[in-house]
């Protein structure tokens, strides 16, 4: 979800506001979604590399995190849509901490969609604890060096329960997945809009939607492709 900062730039606004604005995109997205019967809606909302921005506007960010929270769980229980949160959690303060755990235990049951959002997250993080767990694994004896298979990384990666995402949509412009779920985007298709997050709405999704629709999605083979995921997933 990129554009927060120069739409508020554009805007003549301050930078959390743009961040206020993107957080507005996030329900009206949620509610899109529903509406077009996706599953699995994975928001990428901090990096692991975000905390290299400010410190005000970190601060700021973690502030409207903690807020959004507090707001929308509530409806997101009456909707029956499971919250996950998916990255480190160590570095986060002990009252966000719990309070993420639950929002997690509360909405635990819902089983109409699923909102995972990615915080303190990074790609490469995934995949490096993923190896740690194993190879813990192999250090307790419990599993041997031949039992570590593809199957095996997928089911230890943070959203290994989940199929790998259908589409990915990054805003902003940027053509890069910068650091994001990158094992499970092996064949997932990229659609890259100039559309900055606070602006993304149901139109741009359904535009997004129509050209993911439009491509043969073959995985590796030459034709008579077909779709093997059983879940529609979409992350930004």
């Amino acid at each position: 979800m990129d554009g927060n900062n120069r739409w508020a730039r554009r805007a003549g606004l301050p930078g959390p506001a743009g961040h206020r604005a993107g957080v507005e995109a996030v329900r009206g997205v949620l509610e899109a979604c529903q509406a077009r019967g996706v599953e699995v809606l994975t928001l990428y909302a901090f990096s692991s590399e975000n905390w290299g921005r400010p410190e005000t506007e970190v601060r700021a960010l973690l502030a409207l995190f903690s807020r959004y929270l507090r707001r929308e769980v509530e409806k997101l229980n009456k909707d029956n849509i499971r919250l996950r949160f998916v990255g480190r959690r160590d570095r986060f303060s002990p009252g966000l901490q719990r309070l993420m755990e639950r929002s997690e235990a509360q909405t635990r049951s819902n089983i109409k969609a699923t909102l995972a959002l990615a915080v303190d997250y990074g790609g490469r993080w995934d995949i490096t604890q993923a190896c740690q767990q194993l190879a813990a694994q192999v250090e307790r004896g419990v599993l041997s060096v031949a039992d570590i298979s593809e199957s095996r990384i997928q089911q230890t990666l943070t959203l290994g329960d989940l199929p790998p995402p259908d589409l990915c949509i990054r805003t902003g412009g940027d053509s890069r997945i910068s650091n994001f779920l990158l094992w499970q985007f092996a064949y997932t298709e990229l659609h890259f809009t100039d559309v900055l997050w606070p602006d993304f709405d149901e139109h741009a999704l359904d535009r997004a939607i129509a050209d993911f629709s439009s491509r043969e999605r073959r995985f590796g083979r030459r034709d008579g492709a077909v779709d093997l995921s059983p879940q529609t997933e979409i992350g930004h």
